[in-house]
């Protein structure tokens, strides 16, 4: 019973330090480099979900010119022209990204404005990207 006691008191006397026990996430400020780190991993994630829909695409395709049809008119509507956009944004990323780790690889681009600049450049070239094909398919 002691020892319990003595536990609380330890943790009371802990918890009124006055020190954070972590940075909170509305006073940190995230690195573009961990920003891409993780959009990254989704990027991946998402292309994985397009890669179903591909394959989709390619059933409809081979079943015959109705089947088809109804899939375009099925992708052809605002949610599916969003999500076409996205895939198209994530390929670009996870591919610009992609050249980033493999110039990591290759030993270049770990200075700090090596690495900020490379992080810009691939989510502008993403954007960019993005933009230019959907303008000339649209």
């Amino acid at each position: 019973m002691h020892r319990a006691a003595d536990y609380a008191k330890k943790q009371n006397d802990m918890s009124n330090s006055g020190r954070p026990l972590s940075p909170h996430l509305q006073i940190y400020r995230w690195p573009v480099t961990m920003l891409l780190s993780i959009l990254h991993r989704m990027t991946g994630v998402f292309l994985s979900f397009g890669l179903l829909v591909l394959a989709v695409w390619l059933m409809q395709l081979a079943a015959g010119p109705e089947q088809y049809q109804a899939f375009r008119a099925t992708m052809s509507t605002p949610i599916g022209i969003a999500m076409l956009i996205g895939w198209t944004f994530a390929f670009l990323l996870h591919l610009a990204n992609g050249v980033r780790h493999l110039a990591w690889d290759a030993g270049y681009g770990f200075e700090k404005s090596q690495a900020n600049s490379s992080a810009w450049a691939a989510l502008a070239f993403a954007a960019a990207g993005t933009a230019v094909l959907w303008v000339i398919a649209l």
